[in-house]
């Protein structure tokens, strides 16, 4: 981890565990993770995709996956996977741009507040506007949760490369 050279078995190693541990917190959030404001504390790991660009896939994946424990069917977890894609990318491309990295915080609170509003508005028969308002405040606290976690492994590895 610290110098980000992974080769294939390495990244697939290190996919199925983010996946797993997503999944997991998923699991155990999901009282909380789906209702009228929907705090999923498991969508602060998009931030990893910072460090990691290499996870774009797999937390979409990892979505799809943990949308099994909402009920809603096929569409939420297709969609929900096509948010967390679309989410890592911005992430990654806020990297590649050199931006702050507090900007993080937007794409985890704007992608998945605005686009999984277009299903679940249609899906629970609640107006759109009324559906993005309560999951982007949801998304308030794992943004900012997204952004510690990336100052926080940034840490880890600056400590790491002083070592060596």
């Amino acid at each position: 981890m610290v110098n980000n050279t992974f080769n294939r078995v390495q990244k697939l190693t290190f996919s199925g565990a983010v996946i797993a541990l997503y999944v997991v917190v998923m699991w155990c959030t999901q009282s909380f993770s789906f209702g009228a404001y929907q705090i999923r504390i498991a969508t602060a790991m998009y931030a990893l995709s910072y460090l990691f660009p290499f996870l774009v896939l797999p937390l979409g994946l990892a979505n799809f996956i943990s949308n099994f424990f909402g009920g809603l069917g096929l569409l939420d977890m297709v969609g929900g996977c096509a948010v967390g894609i679309v989410t890592s990318l911005l992430i990654v491309g806020i990297r590649r741009c050199k931006w702050n990295r507090w900007l993080v915080a937007v794409p985890i609170v704007l992608v998945p507040g605005l686009g999984v509003s277009t299903w679940l508005s249609y899906l629970l028969h609640m107006p759109y506007l009324l559906q993005a308002c309560n999951l982007c405040v949801g998304q308030i606290v794992p943004a900012i949760c997204g952004v510690l976690l990336i100052k926080g492994l940034e840490r880890v590895r600056a400590r790491k490369a002083s070592e060596k």
